[in-house]
């Protein structure tokens, strides 16, 4: 599971969607074996009024946050953030410079999903990666 909010100026962030989540949900079915039905992303867009970043970044400002059930390694979750940066620069001219990512893990006991909890649920893919 991973839950994924995307930020950033809205015509930017508007005019790359697609292919930001393409570039993430890739990243994602790479680093942690996620099946190609799991995408839970939220775009939020922002006027440049709301969205102050240092000035070394451009408008093309990316902040990405991913909550996942925790137990990956820090191997996968290296791999997972370097995959990242490289998607999103394949598929958008956002470069990495202009992207930031962030990882918050919980255990699977603090997650309700599907009506329970979700350690009691069986997934289709391993958490330990």
């Amino acid at each position: 599971m991973a839950q994924v909010k995307i930020y950033g100026v809205s015509g930017v962030l508007s005019k790359n969607k697609a292919l930001i989540s393409k570039a993430i949900h890739e990243a994602l079915m790479v680093a942690f074996g996620l099946p190609e039905n799991k995408l839970f992303h939220r775009f939020i867009s922002l006027d440049k009024d709301n969205f102050l970043y240092p000035t070394d970044r451009t408008e093309k400002y990316t902040i990405i946050e991913l909550s996942i059930f925790e137990g990956r390694s820090i191997e996968t979750k290296k791999q997972l953030i370097n995959l990242i940066f490289s998607k999103i620069k394949e598929y958008t001219e956002i470069e990495g410079q202009d992207i930031e990512i962030t990882i918050f893990e919980t255990p699977m006991t603090n997650w309700g999903i599907r009506g329970m909890p979700a350690d009691e649920l069986v997934l289709n893919y391993k958490v330990k990666v």
